[in-house]
């Protein structure tokens, strides 16, 4: 069988063995991650369990000292007190160390400003009740790992002892012990990687050397070739089996799962390929199921086949039908060399003058105007697309930059108004054209249409209505271009304002909008319609 070669399609880079090693390392570090986290909860428990026994063994000191209990009996703060308990928090290696007293007042505490000052974190509930707890709050320092002890005198709670190791001592500490990680976690993506990259040219050499999209693409490729084919086609292995079928042959042989035995669906063929096939065989007479085909074989590499057969009555048909076409060939040979001769007088006309140049404007032409049909191809009334495209013609004559927003649409039942759209579309855009006063500039013309009727926009770059006539813009005979004008847009509204509609104007930005709404149009009217409204810019 011929291979044809054949440029690879442009499918993204790194290709299987870059996308295995990524598929790999994005693995890898998910998994790195998940145990980081899993590490780290468990480091960070153990480190504020030791830090908090740590803290509570330390408020249990405190708490006992005579002068602590003194202090807090007292309730007075005291600077001996404090320089006694800030000198225990250095042995301690602790954050700090605030004793308070049954009101929670600070009595002694790192920073000497507060002092005095009523203690933070809110979890002092619990030792003023007379026990002992570990917690996790925060407090003028910050949040920290705090243990705290009440200071009993008398089997009464007088106050309450609070050793605390700030939380950034915390993640230090597991910090360090996540860096033990680190070097398995380069041998892990080592050995990955090299496993990747001898993985993926392991299977890409069991593959053909094809890229997964490649063999999709494939795949896709021949199920539409197979549909698209109106001969039946089978391929059968080296063992006798059957393993693809097309649309047309599944018809013959009947549908069931592939692989089964050739054998059994077309014995003939069977017994004909029982020694394999050497080389190609073309159309060879055969039968199936009582009926005459024409089949030819192509041989596959590695053992197999590839059949394709037809009906022979339609083959023969189809001989007779081209014997028919070559005579009209002839015929239409003889008037070809006619047309040619006049091709080349248009041709010899052309290359006269600048032909390049004729042939960009008008392919320009051409492409223009295929592009301003797609705009319009929603827009379902015939005279109001006839209408944009004159005027389109008309922009362009005047040098302006036209154009229909795209996504506009109608649907034809705006056809029993088509007068009216024509009428407000045609003055509308005439008036914008005017208002550019022959300078370069735009027009754009939106329609849009939802279940609450039709909204069309008529945008220019032109300078706006004058001031002085925003309030009398639509009354007839009003208008800044001179007498015997202003009759266009009071036309305008006595159509709108019949089918009880609204026309506006107001500006957005450096452009001029012109807006006409109209209702959905109903199958009757039983009431007269409303009168137009109007609303300046």
């Amino acid at each position: 069988m011929t291979v044809i070669p054949h440029s690879r399609p442009n499918f993204p880079r790194g290709g299987l063995q870059g996308r295995l090693v990524r598929w790999h390392l994005a693995v890898l570090c998910a998994m790195t991650a998940l145990l980081v986290g899993v590490q780290s909860w468990q480091l960070y428990g153990e480190a504020r369990e030791r830090l908090g026994e740590r803290a509570l063994t330390t408020s249990r000191l405190v708490a006992r000292l005579p002068e602590v209990v003194g202090g807090a009996a007292s309730g007075q703060p005291n600077q001996a007190l404090n320089a006694r308990v800030n000198s225990l928090r250095g042995a301690a290696e602790a954050d700090f160390i605030v004793v308070g007293d049954r009101m929670g007042i600070r009595l002694a505490h790192p920073v000497p400003e507060r002092l005095g000052q009523p203690m933070e974190g809110g979890d002092n509930i619990e030792p003023f009740a007379g026990r002992e707890i570990v917690s996790v709050a925060r407090g003028s320092l910050g949040v920290s790992v705090r243990g705290k002890v009440p200071i009993w005198e008398d089997g009464e709670v007088v106050g309450v002892v609070s050793t605390g190791y700030l939380m950034p001592q915390v993640w230090s500490l597991v910090g360090e012990a996540l860096t033990g990680l680190l070097p398995w976690f380069v041998l892990a993506l080592g050995l990955g990687t090299l496993g990747a990259v001898w993985a993926a040219r392991r299977l890409r050499a069991e593959i053909l050397n094809l890229e997964p999209e490649e063999i999709a693409t494939l795949a896709r490729q021949q199920r539409a070739v197979l549909a698209a084919l109106r001969e039946g086609v089978i391929a059968v292995d080296a063992s006798g089996n059957v393993t693809l079928v097309s649309e047309r042959a599944a018809a013959l042989l009947g549908e069931q799962a592939t692989p089964y035995p050739l054998s059994e669906v077309w014995p003939e063929l069977a017994l004909l390929t029982r020694g394999g096939v050497a080389a190609r065989q073309q159309n060879l007479e055969l039968t199936l199921n009582g009926e005459p085909l024409l089949a030819n074989i192509e041989p596959l590499e590695g053992g197999g086949f590839v059949c394709g057969f037809r009906d022979r009555a339609q083959a023969l048909a189809l001989a007779e039908e081209l014997t028919h076409a070559r005579g009209f060939v002839d015929v239409l040979r003889a008037q070809t060399h006619e047309y040619q001769n006049r091709l080349h007088v248009i041709s010899g006309l052309l290359q006269l003058d600048r032909p390049q140049e004729a042939l960009r404007v008008l392919n320009a032409e051409i492409e223009a105007d295929a592009q301003f049909r797609q705009l319009l191809k929603d827009v379902q009334v015939p005279r109001l697309v006839a209408l944009l495209a004159g005027k389109r013609e008309r922009a362009q004559e005047l040098g302006i930059d036209f154009a229909v927003a795209g996504g506009s649409s109608l649907s034809p039942v705006w056809e029993r108004h088509a007068d009216t759209l024509v009428t407000a579309v045609g003055n509308l855009t005439e008036n914008a054209f005017e208002a550019l006063a022959g300078q370069p500039g735009s027009v754009t013309v939106a329609i849009g249409e939802d279940p609450e009727g039709v909204q069309i926009e008529v945008e220019d770059s032109g300078p706006g209505v004058n001031a002085g006539l925003e309030g009398q813009i639509f009354e007839r005979g009003v208008s800044s271009k001179g007498e015997g004008r202003g009759h266009g847009l009071a036309g305008v509204l006595a159509r709108v304002g019949a089918l009880g509609g609204q026309i506006r104007h107001r500006r957005r930005g450096s452009m001029t909008v012109f807006e006409v709404s109209l209702p959905a149009p109903l199958p009757a009217l039983s009431t007269p319609p409303a009168q137009a409204k109007q609303v300046g810019g």
